[in-house]
């Protein structure tokens, strides 16, 4: 079943293509023939009650540095596709969330994936407070009185914005560090939310595991460890990606999140645990994909799309009755 879909990303000539999640959805598209139109967020407008998006008919190929090809400019009525991908990269500021206003207007007779409504009020970092139990120690506040007293009872911490993404501006403040005053007082300057400071979780040097859940199940998972100099595991600042099999406690914690995963229509996660702890849910643009494959996981493009196809199929017949 050929279907029509629009991809809501990043200008596709600035992504490497060899990491990124987006362009295995987009090969998989388009080895089933689905018809494929790309635009960018910048190019999304309401006008008189209609969501219209300005971009071109997209042919990739899987070849770094000659990936993609634009063709037919045009702007299109986005409620006469079947399927939108919402799949820009954070920041999740206004802009973003008013992505998602606006995308929520298409449902539900077009498939937008993730829901738009729940990943407005699932920001990877606060969607995880709903599940504290799995979580290290966390705080979330924006009170120097409340990080220090956080500081003084674990004594080596984590700091990071909580709308932040990609590992950027996350520090590690260990026993006799004396930055955190000056720290707390610059986070305070450059952002306007609360702050997330957790324990720090020494097994962070073993890797700290992405487990990839479509529809709520379990779908394949990579380690990412830090470079010696690093406390982050990102891979874009020098993690390492290494094959990795689940723990009992990860399927713990998959067993816990699926269900409302899969409730809330965030058919693509990504969830982030390091020793025994959830750290976050990543459900805005989550990446993976690529790096499963390349270590002979599953082909997950192909199982997003399965589910993708069978709702749209379902919604078909739902409205022929």
């Amino acid at each position: 079943m050929a279907l029509k879909v629009a991809f809501q990303m990043d200008p596709i000539e600035r992504i490497d293509i060899r990491g990124d999640s987006t362009f295995a959805l987009l090969l998989e598209a388009q080895w089933r023939g689905h018809d494929v139109f790309y635009y960018t967020p910048d190019n999304l407008s309401l006008r008189d009650g209609k969501l219209m998006a300005t971009g071109h008919s997209l042919t990739v190929e899987d070849s770094p540095g000659d990936h993609y090809r634009l063709a037919h400019p045009r702007s299109v009525d986005l409620a006469a596709y079947d399927v939108v991908h919402l799949r820009q990269d954070p920041p999740f500021d206004m802009a973003y969330i008013t992505t998602t206003h606006l995308l929520e207007r298409l449902q539900p007779k077009t498939l937008v994936v993730n829901d738009p409504a729940s990943v407005r009020n699932s920001p990877e970092k606060v969607f995880v407070l709903d599940f504290l139990d799995l979580m290290p120690p966390t705080l979330v506040t924006r009170s120097p009185d409340q990080i220090r007293a956080f500081r003084d009872e674990h004594k080596d911490i984590v700091v990071k914005p909580l709308y932040g993404n990609g590992g950027a501006a996350i520090f590690r403040i260990p026993p006799g560090d004396t930055n955190l005053n000056s720290l707390i007082e610059l986070m305070g300057m450059t952002f306007r939310e609360p702050i997330m400071v957790q324990r720090y979780v020494p097994a962070v040097r073993k890797g700290d595991k992405r487990i990839i859940l479509v529809d709520g199940e379990f779908a394949g998972a990579i380690n990412r460890v830090p470079a010696a100099d690093e406390t982050r595991s990102n891979l874009h600042v020098g993690g390492k990606a290494m094959a990795t099999t689940l723990t009992k406690r990860d399927k713990e914690i998959c067993a816990r999140l699926g269900p409302e995963l899969k409730k809330r229509g965030l058919i693509f996660a990504g969830i982030d645990v390091i020793g025994n702890y959830l750290t976050e849910i990543n459900v805005t643009s989550p990446t993976g994909i690529r790096q499963v494959a390349e270590f002979g996981g599953p082909d997950i493009a192909a199982m997003i799309w399965d589910v993708i196809e069978k709702k749209v199929a379902a919604e078909k017949r739902k409205k022929a009755r």
